[in-house]
């Protein structure tokens, strides 16, 4: 096989791989490219190579693997599963997410595409986190921190949500991951400061803000509704009234464009604020498995 089909086939296993393990919809796995390569006559042999590939790297027998999978058939089924997503460090972030895109009165208890796409830019800037102070708003399963702390190096990182279940979601994906809790006396030094805070837009205060000292803010899909939309320009205004004396931390804020109008209501609602914003350009990774016919974007604020 000439090195360029080559190359061709291991982004399509890759593309695969993906998706498998962040148990993407069967409907978004590529086989139309698949079965393209199938009826290339130069790529007649791709079963193999995958075969091939699969016992290169598995060589114990897999009689474990076909019991749980037996079991897993067997049982009922679950209100949560776990998803990986592959990193470029050859690790990865496991999270156990809901089934449901709402349970339990919330949307936060399973991943957005923005939250994908929030981690894969932080991923190719990761300059803008290293030996930084993060929180980020409105967690949800906890993503695009846990992508950061692996990948970017932050001094510490502050994860938030209000809502009891997410947060002890977050607090056991954090521990599924390798991290550790700032409580914990037996945490790695050599890993960053992470905390799980309750934080609740309506009622947080000034004080409450500037405990957290960040020198960057994120969020990612949280512009779902108008009501939503008021609270968070609201707590970037406290945001901004933290540190007359500092510098202001460095905002992001990353969304689907589902309906223009809300993102046109975010954008009035920062201007009457007084708060500046950019759009960043869109990157070049695509690591994680999302809807690419979305239109996403990520806007950088100045408080």
């Amino acid at each position: 096989m000439a090195p360029e089909e080559d190359a061709g086939t291991e982004l399509l296993l890759q593309s695969f791989e993906r998706r498998f393990l962040a148990a993407r919809a069967l409907r978004s796995f590529p086989w139309q490219s698949l079965e393209a390569k199938l009826r290339d006559s130069s790529d007649s042999e791709l079963l193999r190579d995958i075969l091939q590939k699969h016992e290169a790297v598995h060589t114990e027998p897999l009689d474990e693997l076909y019991e749980a999978l037996a079991e897993t058939l067997m049982a009922e089924e679950s209100p949560h599963g776990h998803r990986s997503y592959l990193l470029p460090s050859g690790g990865s972030v496991t999270l156990s997410e809901s089934t449901a895109i709402i349970s339990h009165g919330t949307t936060g208890l399973v991943t957005w595409d923005a939250a994908l796409y929030l981690a894969e830019w932080a991923i190719e800037n990761p300059a803008a986190f290293t030996d930084r102070t993060v929180l980020e708003l409105g967690s949800g399963a906890g993503l695009t921190g846990l992508a950061i702390c692996k990948m970017c190096r932050p001094r510490a990182y502050i994860f938030s949500d209000c809502h009891s279940r997410v947060l002890e979601q977050l607090r056991g994906n954090v521990l599924l991951n390798g991290l550790s809790l700032e409580a914990d006396i037996t945490a790695n030094l050599d890993s960053p400061r992470v905390t799980v805070a309750q934080l609740d837009w309506d009622v947080t205060t000034v004080r409450q803000l500037s405990a957290f000292q960040p020198d960057v803010v994120i969020a990612a899909d949280v512009l779902y509704c108008p009501e939503a939309i008021v609270l968070l320009v609201g707590v970037l205004r406290r945001l901004a009234a933290c540190r007359e004396h500092q510098r202001a931390p460095e905002v992001y804020v990353a969304f689907t464009v589902r309906n223009p109008e809300t993102c046109q209501l975010f954008t009035t609602e920062l201007g009457r604020a007084g708060i500046r914003w950019e759009a960043e350009p869109r990157h070049d990774q695509k690591l994680f498995p999302y809807e690419e016919r979305l239109e996403m974007a990520i806007l950088n604020l100045t408080l």
